[in-house]
């Protein structure tokens, strides 16, 4: 009896490894609803991690201080694909310029909070929880609305494409899912056994099986969902382009979730940044060229929405390595099929007018978190967010 008990228990606790190291933090009441759809309004999160020089992405190409301060960083204005007759996208981002073009693409200048942070980590942590600067929250925004929102036989809350779940994606009771892609989450979720209901009083032994559970049912219900539709489109052969493909055959599909997460990282460029940032942001242009396609051709853009960030932008004069410091306010990427505005919604940075040497903020993030949750996801953002903030007119 007692090898039988030692046996469970090792059983268990096996099981509970190969939910820890993909979804430990599941929600804890995915079901599988194979065939349903009830899902509105869509949000697709793109996180640029590091910090991406804003400056050299949307580049008032015209402008004497910026001109004076990177004498080794601004590309020729020739090569640069213009917007206007004073802005232009960096020349690699052809996809987003198609965009532009297409009126799909609406560009947020000088966006960011007070008393900015330029610490990777704490800027990510307040722009993942809506929080003041000084303020530290362990709940993310995105998370909140889930705990709000989502109801407990929802079939899937929310996907971020990844091994860690972002704190934006962390709510009190409701979280969203990590993974790398459908059918490894599948495959590992195979191996845990048909959980049974746990009758024990231990609170911790109680919420391991019921997440087991949720596990293996959540895991069928996207496998099965993303039979549906299997892209035939030609993403880019690198892991955001992967991770962006899955994002479309599951919102394709049919999966009933109403925000997708992605992340691509390396903007961090203190030195050499001209190649590095220019392979990374063909990498982003690219991918979401080809996800726009693949959804229109679906007709399923009009309602997605995708919005970029990333935690700060770059000081505006270039250091002595070719590269560029943590700098504060920087430009922030909204596209869909719906948008009320399209182009530059408001003014670049006013280099006159710098803080420290580094752009000024002119809109608070906030501002755009609380018009896509109320006029886009349809729910009280003050109630999410925790206090009100201005309606910005994109959506």
């Amino acid at each position: 009896m007692l090898g039988e008990q030692k046996n469970s228990r090792r059983q268990f606790l096996k099981q509970s490894a190969i939910v820890a190291s993909g979804s430990l933090l599941l929600p804890s009441f995915l079901k599988a609803s194979p065939n349903s759809n009830t899902v509105g309004n869509r949000l697709v999160v793109i996180q640029l991690s590091g910090g991406n020089d804003g400056l050299n992405t949307v580049i008032p190409f015209r402008n004497d201080i910026l001109i004076q301060n990177r004498p080794n960083l601004l590309q020729h204005r020739d090569k640069l694909l213009k917007l206007t007759d004073e802005v232009a996208l960096n020349p690699v981002m052809k996809g987003l310029g198609a965009l532009y073009d297409q009126g799909d693409l609406c560009i947020l200048n000088s966006v960011g909070y007070p008393n900015p942070n330029r610490s990777h980590f704490r800027s990510m942590d307040i722009w993942h929880t809506a929080s003041e600067s000084d303020e530290y929250l362990t709940t993310g925004w995105l998370g909140r609305y889930l705990d709000r929102e989502c109801p407990d036989a929802a079939p899937v809350t929310a996907v971020e494409m990844g091994n860690v779940l972002s704190m934006a994606m962390k709510g009190k009771s409701k979280k969203g899912i990590p993974l790398v892609d459908v059918q490894q989450f599948y495959k590992s979720s195979k191996r845990i056994n048909n959980a049974h209901a746990y009758e024990g009083e231990n609170p911790m032994a109680a919420y391991l099986y019921k997440t087991q559970a949720d596990v293996k049912s959540s895991a069928a219900y996207l496998f099965e969902k993303n039979k549906i539709y299997k892209s035939k489109k030609s993403y880019p052969d690198n892991q955001f382009g992967n991770q962006l493909r899955e994002v479309a055959e599951m919102i394709i599909s049919g999966v009933e979730s109403p925000v997708y997460y992605v992340s691509l990282s390396g903007f961090d460029t203190h030195n050499n940044q001209q190649g590095r940032q220019e392979r990374l942001l063909k990498i982003y242009s690219d991918a979401i060229k080809v996800f726009t396609e693949d959804l229109k051709a679906a007709n399923c853009w009009n309602d997605t929405l995708v919005m970029t960030f990333s935690e700060f932008g770059r000081r505006v004069k270039e250091n002595g390595s070719r590269g560029t410091d943590h700098g504060k306010a920087n430009n922030l990427f909204l596209m869909g099929g719906k948008l009320k505005q399209q182009g530059l919604y408001n003014a670049m940075p006013d280099l006159m007018d710098l803080d420290s040497g580094d752009v000024r903020h002119k809109i608070d993030f906030r501002e755009v978190y609380a018009s896509i949750l109320n006029n886009w996801m349809h729910v009280d953002a003050k109630r999410v967010i925790g206090k009100g903030f201005s309606q910005l007119d994109f959506v």
